[in-house]
């Protein structure tokens, strides 16, 4: 959650500084399609794997010594503690987070390997999941089945988009794990960008959908007027006792 609320923190920030900043628009506005497209195709050439962060659930099985896997395990998954170390029978206390899933499997396999005859071992994070805010009908978290989802399965999940919702605004906030943040800008009305690898998020990305400016305009308005509102209806039996009070003299 935490990494969710910076995301959203930065989004915002970046979305205001860009109303803020009048002809200087910001890079990622600058950005146009070709250039989104090239982008992201460098991008594709490199694989990205997820790797275990502190406070993820892990399952964690043996093949054939099932007996060593917790109960719970199988359930709601081992907690990696805030240091990045979990507790597993036999080999206690070992280190997985900065590991892809893969390359964790395999070293506890080597740490199994002094107790163990051929300690063939799955992990899988279990609660991998993007965050969809915004103009969507449903906002929150997402789990995530597989590695990567598109943006336009997300939505999709989210309930698709609002009437207020801008379609070639789509923000995706990114964290490597090592808080280096990142920001793209997708535009779901342009063919280019919908076949451009773009779309593709990891777990943890957050998808933030702009609203048009006449929402943006109506909320600061309502925000604007509250005040006012609150007042003149805690106010109103007293003015409704004083023009009585007038009346009858």
């Amino acid at each position: 959650m935490k990494k969710v609320m910076i995301g959203i923190a930065v989004v915002s920030g970046a979305l205001w500084l860009s109303g803020c900043s009048g002809s200087g628009r910001s890079e990622y506005q600058l950005m146009g399609t070709q250039e989104v497209v090239k982008s992201e195709k460098k991008m594709a050439v490199k694989k990205i794997e997820y790797t275990i962060q502190p406070l993820d659930r892990l399952s964690v099985l043996i093949y054939q010594y099932p007996e060593l896997t917790p109960t719970e395990m199988n359930g709601r998954g081992i907690l990696v503690d805030s240091s990045g170390y979990i507790a597993l029978p036999l080999i206690h206390r070992v280190k997985v987070s900065g590991y892809t899933q893969a390359g964790a499997a395999r070293m506890l396999e080597s740490r199994y390997k002094k107790f163990l005859t051929d300690p063939a071992l799955n992990l899988e994070v279990l609660n991998k999941r993007v965050y969809v805010l915004g103009e969507v009908n449903k906002p929150g978290a997402i789990p995530l089945e597989n590695e990567m989802m598109t943006v336009l399965q997300a939505v999709a999940n989210a309930g698709d988009l609002t009437n207020s919702a801008l379609r070639n605004e789509v923000y995706i906030v990114s964290n490597d794990g090592r808080n280096n943040m990142s920001m793209r800008r997708v535009d779901l009305t342009n063919f280019n960008t919908l076949k451009a690898s773009n779309l593709m998020l990891r777990p943890n990305d957050i998808v933030y959908v702009k609203p048009n400016d006449w929402k943006e305009f109506r909320v600061a308005a309502e925000d604007f007027t509250s005040p006012f509102v609150a007042f003149g209806q805690v106010a109103e039996p007293f003015v409704q006792i004083e023009y009585l009070r007038n009346g009858n003299n």
